[in-house]
C-alpha cells in the first residue's frame, strides 16, 4: 500500500471521529488494522477506551482469532447497518461497540470501529450514523481499489518466478515493472514460507498486513501443494532485517499463532478444551469454563542392559571390526502422554521427546534429532534488479526445503548460510536418489541410515558417534559393517563417504 493510500484512509477515520464524537478505529475483514483515530481528551483518559481487545488492536495492529469469532458472532459480517455491540468486562470489552460495516458492491472488506456511550449518555443520532456509512462506503471502495491492485501485482509476480526463460520472462518482467511502477527499483529480498495452509490459489495476504511486502502470492509446488511468495524491500543490500521481520509475520499467520514465536518442532501434551461461556470470547468466557487438567508429559525410555562386549579391533580409519558383543534387551518403548478432563484448555504438559508429526516418540537417544518442522521460510539474496527475482525464488525456496530437513536451520533459514544445502536442492528429485544407497534409504534400515548420517556427521569419528548414538563401539562397528554390506560402498573411501553422505542428506529434501 502506498504512502498516499494511508494518508485517505487516516483522513477518512478521522473524518468518521469527528462526525460523531468518539474516536474510531479502521480494520481489514481479517481484523488487522489499518488506521486509528487519536482519543482527544484534556482530562484524565478514560481506562474503558482502552479495553484489553482494543489495546491489543492498536499496539500489534490485529486481532485475535478468538477475538475475531466473538465479534462476527453479532452478525457483522452479514450487517449492511451499524450493529450495536454491548460491553462484556470479562471477555475485555470494557466499552460497548458500534460496529460500522465496510462494504463495497456487496462485498465486506472492513470494519469502523466506534466506542459507544455510557449508559445514560447521549450516543450518536440516526443521522451521524447515516452520515458515517457514506464515508464508510468511501473506504469500501478504497478497500477495493487496493484490494484489486493487490491482485494485478500477485498475478505479475507470480508470472515472473514462473516463467520459462527467454521471452516469455522478460515479457514477465516488463509487466511487473508496470504494475509497480516507482516502486519498482530495489534493493529486494525474496521470502518462500512452505507449505502455505491454503488450498485457495489466490488466497495470499494483502501486502499491508506484512511488514516491507512489496508484492505477495502463492506458486504451485507438486501436485497439490502451494508455496508462497512475498517480494520484500530492503533499506540496503546489506541487511535482511526486513525480510527477516516479513517471514517471522508470515509463518506466525500461517501457523494461526497470534504473538507466536518460533516453532522448535517439540511437541506436547495437551489438556482438553474448555466448555464455552455464555457469550465470552473462547477460553476467558462470561460464565467461566471449568478448568482442563493438565495433560501428563511423554515420559523417556529407558536404557536397555549392556550386551558383553566384543573383542578390540584394530585402528583405522573406522578400524576393523572386533567381533560383536551379545546383544543388551531392550529398553522400554515411550508412552503417549495422556490428554486432560474436559474444561478450559488445561496446561500444557511437560516437553516429551521430540516427535515427528503423527509418529510416536523416538528413543531417548543423546542423538535425536529435532523434529521436523511443519513450517518453515527461506529469504534469498539481495537482488537489485526485478530479471534477478525468478533466480532468487529459487534461492528462497530451497532454503526453506532445507529448514523443513534440517530444523537446525529454521524456522527462518537464508540462503547464504545453508551450506551443502545450496548443491543439494538444485539435484533433480530422480537424481536424488543414488542406486547404490536406495537400499539402505528403506523403512527397514533407517536406523542403519541415521547412523551413518551421524557416523559421516562426525567426520568418521568413531569415539565420537558412539557417543551421540548412545551405542558401545562395537555395535557402531557392526551397525557400519551392515551398511557396506547394503551399498556396496566402502567407508575408508573418501568419494565413496562423499556419496553416501550427500544422498543421506538429499533424501530428506
Amino acid at each position: 500500500m502506498t504512502t498516499d493510500s494511508r494518508g485517505d484512509y487516516q483522513e477518512l477515520v478521522d473524518e468518521i471521529s469527528e462526525l460523531l464524537g468518539v474516536p474510531a478505529t479502521l480494520e481489514n475483514r481479517d481484523f488487522e488494522l489499518i488506521a486509528f483515530g487519536a482519543y482527544d481528551s484534556e482530562g484524565e483518559l478514560d481506562p474503558s477506551a482502552l479495553d484489553p481487545v482494543r489495546t491489543r488492536s492498536i499496539l500489534t495492529r490485529r486481532s485475535t482469532a478468538a477475538v475475531r469469532t466473538w465479534f462476527e458472532g453479532f452478525g457483522i459480517t452479514r450487517a449492511t447497518a451499524p450493529v450495536r455491540i454491548p460491553p462484556t468486562p470479562e471477555a475485555g470489552v470494557y466499552r460497548g461497540r458500534i460496529c460500522l460495516p465496510v462494504r463495497h458492491r456487496g462485498v465486506v472488506l472492513g470494519y469502523v470501529w466506534l466506542l459507544d456511550s455510557e449508559p445514560g449518555a447521549p450516543g450518536p443520532t440516526d443521522p451521524q450514523l447515516d452520515a458515517a456509512m457514506r464515508v464508510a462506503a468511501r473506504i469500501g471502495a478504497l478497500l477495493a481499489d487496493e484490494a484489486q491492485h493487490g491482485a494485478d501485482l500477485s498475478r505479475e509476480l507470480r508470472a515472473v518466478l514462473t516463467a520459462e526463460r527467454g521471452w516469455q520472462a522478460d515479457m514477465a518482467v516488463a509487466a511487473l515493472r508496470t504494475a509497480l511502477g516507482p516502486r519498482g527499483d530495489g534493493p529486494y529480498a525474496v521470502v518462500c514460507v512452505a507449505p502455505w495452509p491454503s488450498a485457495d490459489p489466490d488466497d495470499a495476504p494483502s501486502a499491508r498486513t506484512v511488514p516491507h511486502a512489496t508484492a505477495l502470492c502463492t506458486v504451485p509446488w507438486g501436485p497439490t501443494a502451494q508455496w508462497l511468495a512475498a517480494l520484500i524491500r530492503l533499506r540496503a543490500t546489506d541487511t535482511l532485517t526486513p525480510a527477516t521481520s516479513a517471514a517471522t509475520r508470515l509463518l506466525e499467520r500461517a501457523r494461526g499463532v497470534e504473538g507466536g514465536g518460533a516453532d522448535t518442532g517439540t511437541q506436547r501434551t495437551l489438556g482438553t478444551h474448555g466448555t464455552p461461556g455464555a457469550h465470552g470470547i473462547p477460553g476467558t468466557s462470561g460464565t467461566h469454563g471449568t478448568t482442563g487438567t493438565q495433560g501428563t508429559p511423554v515420559t523417556h525410555r529407558t536404557s536397555g542392559t549392556h550386551g558383553t562386549p566384543g573383542t578390540q579391533g584394530t585402528s583405522g580409519a573406522h578400524g576393523i571390526r572386533g567381533t560383536q558383543g551379545t546383544t543388551g534387551t531392550p529398553g522400554t518403548p515411550v508412552t503417549q502422554g495422556t490428554t486432560g478432563a474436559s474444561g478450559t484448555p488445561g496446561t500444557p504438559g511437560t516437553p516429551g521427546t521430540p516427535r515427528t508429526p503423527g509418529t510416536r516418540g523416538a528413543p531417548a537417544t543423546a542423538a535425536t534429532a529435532a523434529a521436523p518442522l511443519a513450517l518453515a521460510a527461506g529469504i534469498a539474496s539481495p537482488r537489485v534488479a526485478l530479471a534477478e527475482l525468478a533466480a532468487a525464488w529459487q534461492e528462497a525456496s530451497a532454503a526453506a526445503r532445507a529448514a523443513l530437513a534440517e530444523p537446525g536451520f529454521g524456522p527462518v533459514a537464508e540462503w547464504s548460510r545453508i551450506g551443502p544445502y545450496r548443491l543439494l536442492t538444485s539435484l533433480p528429485p530422480e537424481t536424488a536418489q543414488d542406486p547404490a544407497v536406495r537400499p539402505l534409504l528403506s523403512p527397514a534400515h533407517r536406523e542403519l541410515a541415521r547412523t551413518a548420517e551421524i557416523y559421516l556427521d562426525c567426520a568418521g569419528q568413531a569415539a565420537r558417534t558412539a557417543a551421540e548414538l548412545g551405542i558401545h563401539r562395537q555395535t557402531l562397528y557392526y551397525r557400519l559393517s551392515r551398511v557396506e554390506q547394503l551399498t556396496g560402498l566402502d567407508l575408508d573411501d573418501g568419494e565413496h563417504r562423499l556419496l553416501l553422505h550427500m544422498a543421506l542428506k538429499a533424501a530428506r529434501l
